[in-house]
């Protein structure tokens, strides 16, 4: 007769799994600020060329930032950012402008991805299989990686638009709601590169259009 540990479950050992080919990291940057585009990256990272120091770019200070951002795209097999339009957000809305943003940039790549995944907890619309993970950028080096060359490439753009635009102190706070950015946008009005849809903007061309 069997004894009782012969008829005991198997226990499953831990395994480690991968899938073949090679997948990329999306992440994108600028859903908050009030002006601007939404910028997405995607990368593909080379296994063989480590990149030290790749974590969110929240984290990161703007010299560690843009020295990475340099770095990664040196390093990585491939690079594409894409951006949405202020028409864009204010016509689809920024959640479905982030999404295409994300498109393009994966759909901008040199290669072509096995697999993508992507930060945050919705998926743009792919040809290929993909993942969301939430807080991906503090956990996958290549989600990591996209956010750092999103952040730099959006930033620089916005410097170009406070040399357009000075008034509204882009350069500082990069189209966010801050008290300086809002007090601007009281005394000017909202200018050609103001996300309209967003109700601060809205309030101001309101009031103006009243």
């Amino acid at each position: 007769m069997p004894s009782r540990r012969s008829r005991a479950k198997p226990k499953q050992l831990a395994l480690s799994w991968s899938r073949p080919g090679l997948f990329a990291g999306v992440d994108e940057v600028g859903r908050g600020p009030l002006a601007g585009p939404v910028v997405a990256a995607a990368v593909i990272l080379d296994d063989l060329q480590p990149i030290e120091g790749l974590r969110d770019s929240k984290a990161l200070g703007p010299v560690t930032r843009t020295r990475l951002a340099a770095e990664i795209r040196a390093k990585a097999l491939c690079v594409c950012v894409a951006q949405a339009s202020v028409e864009e957000i204010d016509r689809l809305n920024i959640l479905q402008a982030t999404l295409l943003a994300m498109q393009r940039a994966v759909a901008g790549l040199r290669l072509v991805p096995a697999f993508v995944l992507v930060d945050g907890n919705r998926l743009p619309l792919l040809k290929m299989p993909a993942e969301a993970i939430v807080r991906g950028d503090a956990k996958v080096a290549a989600i990591a990686a996209a956010s750092i060359v999103a952040k730099v490439h959006r930033d620089e753009l916005l410097t170009q638009l406070h040399d357009v635009h000075p008034q509204y102190g882009f350069a500082g706070h990069k189209g966010y709601p801050t008290p300086e950015h809002l007090a601007a946008l009281r005394e000017h009005g909202a200018c050609a590169v103001h996300r309209r849809s967003f109700a601060p903007v809205a309030a101001v061309v309101g009031a103006t259009s009243a």
